[in-house]
């Protein structure tokens, strides 16, 4: 294509699988130092941004703000991923004491101020998303640890569906906000959960599938929603059906289908990945990632996907990676 596209234009094209001037393109990582208050991630999140100049916009939230609210405590040193000190689940009954949270308070209430001030920034230029984590992914940070949560699901199950009615209506309600306060969609993402490591598609289908539905289907109309479906072994394709307009999923994880297999299985909706987020976008060239990128273009072609990490890349990575892998993406 001869014309050359602006970023919304871009991702738009990408979506409706038409053909695109190039490939669209973005990396996404936390701002450990920075997310503690709204200001500071805003800032750092439009820094990035406008250093590198990326196509659409994943915004990375405070690790811990979707369950902060609710009693969960964390500790930060420096610019690492927060220590968890507390959480507010100890016993099966614990999930009864859960109650749907004002989401213009507390620190939802930051992350919609947060929200407001990247909007601002972008100036409508391109596509920013929101990080929202499904029900069962939040109530697996409101206790110790996910084989507590496992356990309560097998033999609590009425209490911990209450807290999942709880937390999906909390973040029906905040989900709605982050598009008010100008995302264009979310970033919708399954953490540990929606892989056969974990829990095999029938327990997905009645421990998750039924909240997850229930948030999306509540929303108001939107351009780019995206499910990103995490870990090895993934179950994309139970999730293949869900209402959204692209998928992400780490296509070099074991177990998981490559780009090309995974956009088949998803009835040919735009798909997004491709680029190491691990320890090899660290320590590899920039070099082998422009030769790498070159290589996905011309498996995928030109049309329904979108250039991206498997998951959110190490703040450690050298800023020349992360610019070669924007030079190649055209």
């Amino acid at each position: 294509m001869a014309i050359q596209m602006n970023r919304w234009e871009r991702v738009r094209a990408a979506l409706r699988s038409q053909d695109v001037d190039r490939v669209p393109v973005s990396m996404w990582r936390h701002f450990f130092a920075e997310e503690k208050a709204a200001g500071s991630l805003s800032d750092a999140t439009l820094g990035f941004q406008n250093r590198f100049g990326w196509d659409f916009m994943k915004v990375n939230p405070r690790a811990s703000y979707h369950v902060e609210d609710w009693g969960t405590r964390v500790e930060y040193k420096g610019d690492n991923a927060p220590s968890v000190v507390e959480v507010p689940v100890k016993s099966p009954d614990d999930w009864l004491r859960l109650r749907v949270l004002d989401v213009n308070r507390g620190v939802l209430g930051e992350h919609l101020t947060a929200l407001q001030l990247i909007s601002a920034g972008l100036k409508g230029e391109l596509p920013f998303l929101m990080t929202v984590f499904t029900p069962l992914s939040i109530a697996g940070r409101l206790v110790g640890s996910e084989d507590v949560l496992l356990k309560h699901l097998h033999e609590h199950y009425d209490k911990v569906d209450y807290a999942l009615q709880i937390i999906t209506e909390t973040f029906i309600l905040f989900s709605k906000a982050c598009l008010e306060r100008g995302a264009s969609g979310l970033f919708y993402a399954t953490t540990g959960w929606a892989t056969s490591d974990r829990l095999t598609e029938e327990e997905y289908r009645r421990y998750a599938r039924p909240y997850d539905l229930k948030l999306l289907n509540a929303l108001p109309p939107a351009e780019f929603h995206v499910l990103h479906v995490c870990r090895p072994h993934n179950l994309l394709g139970a999730l293949s059906d869900y209402p959204v307009h692209a998928f992400s999923w780490d296509p070099r994880s074991e177990g998981n289908p490559s780009l090309a297999e995974g956009k088949q299985i998803v009835g040919g909706r735009a798909v997004i990945g491709g680029v190491a987020h691990d320890k090899r976008l660290v320590e590899a060239t920039p070099e082998q990632f422009a030769s790498e990128v070159a290589g996905m273009r011309v498996a995928m072609g030109t049309r329904g996907w979108m250039l991206g990490p498997g998951c959110t890349f190490r703040p450690e990575t050298p800023e020349a990676n992360l610019q070669a892998i924007r030079n190649a993406a055209g």
